[in-house]
C-alpha cells in the first residue's frame, strides 16, 4: 500500500460523516479494520459507513454491527438507481427493511446526479428513488444524506415537493455561498470533503464561509476526494484533519473549536451514543 503518513493528530476526536470502507479496501487495499483503527490515531473516531447498492448497503449494516464507533446509510446511488429499471422496486424494498435495522441512522447517500446520467428515463428513475428514500427517511426518523451533482435546482424542488425529513445532510457539499443558503434555509447540515482544499475551490470555502458552525460536517467520501496534499491518492478516514484544519483556517477560528463543533454537529446530525 502507497497510503499517506499519518497527520498530526487533531485535539478533540471528530467524526468521518461519510465514508466508503468497503470500497477504500478495494481500491488501495487498506483492510477495513486498519482503517478504522489508523482513523482513532489521529482523532477521527467516529465513522458513517454508507453502502450505496444492495450489496454496499448490507455491508455497511454489517461493518456497524461489528464496529461500535461505525454506524450506517443505506441507499441506493442515484446512477445506479438510474440503471436499474424494472428492478428498482425490488431494490427500494430491500433498502427499506435495512433502514429499520438499530444501527442504520442515515438513508442515503441518495438524491439525483445529472452528471453521470443524461438521459431522461434515468432522470426520471432518479426522482422516483430520491422520493423514496425521503420518505423511509420520515418513516424511520432516519438522517437523510444527499448527493448532489449537477443537479442543484432539481434537489431542492424534489425536496420541496416531498417534505423535508427531520434532518438532512447534503453530502460533499458542491455548491455556492448561494446554494448553501438555499440548504441551509431547508435546514440541512453542509457536509465538506477534501475539494473544499483544493486550490481551485473558493466557491466552496465562500460556502464555508457563510455556513453557521452548527450546521458545519466533515467527511473523506473515501476512498474519493483526496484533501491536498494528497490529492490523486486514494483517500480514507485518518486524512481528515487536513480538511477539518482548513475549515477551521477558512472560519479564523481555533481547531480545537472546530472539532468540536464539528463532534457536536455529527451528534445532532446522526444521533450520539455511538
Amino acid at each position: 500500500m502507497n497510503l499517506p503518513e499519518l497527520p498530526e493528530p487533531l485535539p478533540v476526536p471528530v467524526v468521518d460523516s461519510h465514508c466508503h470502507l468497503d470500497v477504500t479496501e478495494k481500491v488501495s487495499g487498506l483492510p477495513a479494520a486498519e482503517a478504522v483503527a489508523l482513523a482513532a490515531v489521529v482523532g477521527v473516531t467516529r465513522i458513517v459507513q454508507i453502502g450505496c447498492d444492495l450489496a454496499g448497503a448490507q455491508w455497511a449494516v454489517e461493518a456497524a454491527e461489528r464496529w461500535p464507533s461505525v454506524v450506517a446509510g443505506v441507499a441506493i446511488h442515484p446512477n445506479d438507481a438510474a440503471q436499474m429499471g424494472s428492478g428498482l422496486a425490488d431494490g427500494l424494498r430491500l433498502i427499506e427493511q435495512l433502514a429499520g435495522h438499530p444501527r442504520v441512522r442515515a438513508v442515503g447517500e441518495t438524491g439525483l446526479d445529472f452528471y453521470r446520467t443524461r438521459d431522461e428515463a434515468g432522470k426520471a428513475r432518479q426522482r422516483v428513488a430520491f422520493a423514496a428514500h425521503i420518505a423511509m427517511a420520515k418513516a424511520y426518523d432516519r438522517t437523510l444524506v444527499i448527493h448532489d451533482r449537477d443537479a442543484h435546482r432539481e434537489v431542492l424542488e424534489v425536496l420541496d415537493a416531498e417534505g423535508l425529513p427531520d434532518r438532512i445532510v447534503m453530502h460533499c457539499f458542491s455548491g455556492d455561498a448561494e446554494l448553501a443558503r438555499a440548504c441551509l434555509d431547508r435546514g440541512a447540515y453542509l457536509s465538506f470533503a477534501g475539494t473544499v482544499t483544493f486550490k481551485n475551490a473558493q466557491a466552496l470555502r465562500d460556502a464555508v464561509a457563510i455556513t453557521p458552525l452548527d450546521r458545519l460536517l466533515t467527511e473523506t467520501d473515501a476512498p474519493y476526494l483526496t484533501p491536498t496534499p494528497f490529492r490523486g491518492k486514494p483517500n480514507a478516514s485518518y486524512l481528515i484533519p487536513y480538511t477539518a484544519r482548513l475549515l477551521a483556517s477558512v472560519r479564523g477560528i481555533e481547531l480545537t473549536r472546530m472539532c468540536q463543533a464539528l463532534s457536536d454537529n455529527a451528534d445532532a446530525a446522526f444521533g450520539g451514543g455511538w
